[in-house]
This record gives structure tokens, C-alpha cells and sequence, in this order.
């Protein structure tokens, strides 16, 4: 999504958020991420306020202080940035590739399932599959911190079946125009 993205070409523009639109996007986001009330309070004060930074091919960005904090592609899930990820790396599960899809993600390629059910790759367990359409943090073998955010296109039990496709479409990676932006 944030391949190719430049802030003065590609943003429509800033609109602050409503009270109540910023109830519901709370509310989504803690039925998405599977996290406490007080994580996001400490993430987004509920006093302070959000802006919609409108951006080309239907992507949001939702600001707080002109960081951003979290993006959603159409009426899609709600994303953690890369950089909110290494602050709370708990908020999304976790799937981890080996060190041979590392340049592929890197260079923005979405994970294939053989990356992800190699040794040096990790799926969750079969008790906590998750479903497709699931956003997770996306692990590097060997490194500590994300280095990138995508969706499930197939369960994590499907990725062990099937073992080929694509299993995690990349949203945002390590060092794309998104991870550059300090603030908006």
C-alpha cells in the first residue's frame, strides 16, 4: 500500500474526527486487536483528537499529535503503523518467516505460505489458528522487533495444508514510504 507514497502528492487532505466516529473507531479497534481498554488509552487518550488524513486509492490514515498511529485500506480492518508496533508489540498476533523471504518482504512482496511453514518460519499453534482476514505482525527469523504488518488470506491452518499461495498480504514493511513518515 505505502510503496509508492508521497505526503504531498497522495494526501486529499486533514479532517479532525468526531466525537462519536472516534467512539466507534475505539470500539473496532479494541474488538480487532484483542487488547485492554487501557493499552489504548495509554496508545490514544480519550481527550485527545484524531485526525483522518484522506489519502489516493481509498486509504486512511488516522493521526494523533500528527503521528500516525493507525491506517485502514477501504472499509477494512484497522491497522497498527510499524512504529505503534514496536512500542506495543503485543497488539497483533504474531507469524514469523525465514531469513530467505526477508529481502522479499523488504522489497514490499506479500509472504508465501512456504516462507511461513519452513523451520525458520512460525504459524500459530492449531489451538490458536487464526481465521482468514485476521491482521498480524509479521516477524523476521532471527530479529526481535515486526518488520511488517499485513492480512491472513488464508487460515494459519490452510497455510499448513495447502503450503503454497500466498498466506499474509503485506499492508506496510520495514523502510516504505509509511514507516519514513514521522508525523503528518
Amino acid at each position: 500500500m505505502f510503496k509508492k507514497f508521497s505526503p504531498s502528492t497522495d494526501i486529499a487532505g486533514h479532517t479532525p474526527v468526531k466525537t462519536s466516529v472516534q467512539r466507534g473507531i475505539r470500539a473496532s479497534v479494541l474488538s480487532q486487536w484483542k487488547i485492554e481498554p487501557e493499552t489504548l488509552e495509554a496508545i490514544w487518550p480519550k481527550k485527545e483528537g484524531l485526525v483522518h488524513v484522506k489519502c489516493r486509492e481509498h486509504i486512511s490514515i488516522y493521526t494523533v499529535h500528527g503521528e500516525p498511529l493507525i491506517f485502514q485500506h477501504f472499509d477494512g480492518p484497522f491497522y497498527p503503523t510499524l512504529r505503534l508496533l514496536h512500542k506495543y508489540p503485543y497488539i497483533l498476533p504474531m507469524v514469523k518467516v525465514d531469513r530467505g523471504a526477508i529481502r522479499f518482504l523488504l522489497a514490499g512482496a506479500h509472504m508465501m505460505c512456504p516462507g511461513l511453514t519452513s523451520a525458520g518460519g512460525y504459524l500459530p499453534p492449531a489451538d490458536a489458528a487464526l481465521p482468514a482476514g485476521t491482521p498480524v505482525a509479521i516477524h523476521a527469523e532471527g530479529k526481535e522487533h515486526a518488520v511488517g504488518v499485513g492480512i491472513t488470506k488464508l487460515s494459519t491452518e490452510e497455510m499448513r495444508a495447502v503450503n503454497k499461495g500466498v498466506g499474509v498480504e503485506t499492508a506496510t514493511y520495514l523502510g516504505d514510504d509509511l514507516w519514513a513518515l514521522q508525523t503528518l
